[in-house]
């Protein structure tokens, strides 16, 4: 469903991300997409965007972000202040161990900025999750909890001793540099493990928008987990903004024929949006699956600041983490430069200037 919301909401600061799934125009490359991918995130740094994040999906022509922990790297290197993370790695494919070592380093070398993301996911269909294993005897267990478990006794470094891998934790060559853990989820488990072992918490309302019941009871859990601990949640939302809601709704023409063509098993590179529009005329969205019940929020800075405020509010989320997907790479720089706007960013040349301004002594 296409959300539009009307009318206007007090002024409220909260914290606006960017998860850039680095989406493929039809025509370019994955290359192509990595390289807008460096761009956007420079200026999500200048426009004062909390954290940006990478996802990790495989094997497809719609979406290059296949490996987060290669782009991290270059993404914090290309920027100066922006944290910069994973939304996030897909926990099931990889040893715990290898993830807190890559992690450990990225956390190193960009002290205070980076963020690991960890889904449950295999962000791919069952072939390409069996090429991803090392193994191919059969197909992996399913020990999440044993895997999550085991990355936080290396990053926090409470293996027991008597384990064989205890001395690990001690060998991560980032410290004392750790990333800030975070748990990605779209369904109630994800809520309870992230209340269980007291991490902030993300939803993903662009593929469940049935969420905030789950968000309320990761709180719940955590405060009687962890009374100590603050919870933090964010909520990931999809948007687009543009100069007139018809703009808007022209962009968003592209991802409405991806999400078509997902429900029939077809993966595509994003079309244009007259392409897009041509081939929604010929179908029922509703009889094909529509969105599928996924929200989005489309229109001018009006409608969708309203929107985000209405989502984060749903949730008690003190954090939205905006995804846009368009065509074309330009119209979706604005739309993320007009979100900013409409959300009050401070732009991060400003925040510096400030605070040289305040550490500056009197003449």
């Amino acid at each position: 469903m296409t959300l539009a919301v009307t009318g206007s909401l007090p002024s409220q600061k909260m914290r606006v991300s960017v998860l850039d799934q680095s989406p493929i125009p039809e025509g370019l490359t994955g290359i192509d997409a990595l390289r807008n991918t460096i761009d956007l995130a420079r200026l999500a740094d200048r426009l004062g965007y909390h954290r940006y994040w990478v996802a990790e999906h495989h094997g497809g022509p719609t979406l290059a972000g296949a490996a987060p922990e290669v782009l991290i790297g270059p993404i914090a290197s290309a920027t100066s202040g922006i944290r910069v993370g994973s939304g996030g790695v897909m926990l099931p494919h990889y040893s715990p161990f290898k993830v807190a070592e890559a992690f450990s380093i990225l956390a190193g070398l960009f002290p205070g900025r980076i963020d690991l993301g960890i889904g449950r996911a295999a962000g791919t269909d069952p072939r390409t999750t069996f090429a991803l294993q090392r193994d191919r005897r059969q197909a992996s267990p399913d020990d999440f909890p044993n895997q999550l478990a085991e990355l936080l006794g290396y990053l926090e470094d409470d293996i027991p001793a008597e384990h064989p891998f205890a001395p690990l934790s001690k060998s991560l060559p980032g410290r004392p540099g750790l990333p800030e853990l975070w748990l990605l989820g779209s369904s109630p488990q994800s809520a309870i493990w992230a209340a269980q072992i007291g991490v902030p918490y993300a939803f993903a309302d662009f593929i469940n928008s049935h969420g905030a019941t789950f968000a309320a009871d990761y709180r719940r859990r955590h405060a009687a987990e962890h009374p100590h601990r603050p919870s933090h949640t964010a909520v990931a939302v999809w948007a687009i903004c543009a100069a007139t809601d018809d703009q808007a709704q022209y962009l968003l023409a592209s991802h409405r024929m991806c999400m078509q063509l997902l429900h029939q098993g077809k993966l595509i590179p994003v079309p244009p949006p007259d392409k897009a529009l041509a081939y929604l005329e010929t179908i029922d969205e509703r009889s094909h699956g529509g969105s599928g019940g996924r929200r989005r929020i489309a229109g001018t800075q009006e409608t969708v600041r309203a929107g985000l405020l209405a989502v984060a509010d749903e949730y008690g989320a003190e954090e939205v983490i905006v995804v846009t997907i368009t065509y074309d790479h330009d119209a979706r720089k604005r739309s993320y430069e007009l979100i900013a706007e409409a959300m009050e960013l401070t732009p991060r040349a400003q925040v510096q200037r400030d605070l040289t301004e305040s550490t500056s002594p009197a003449l």
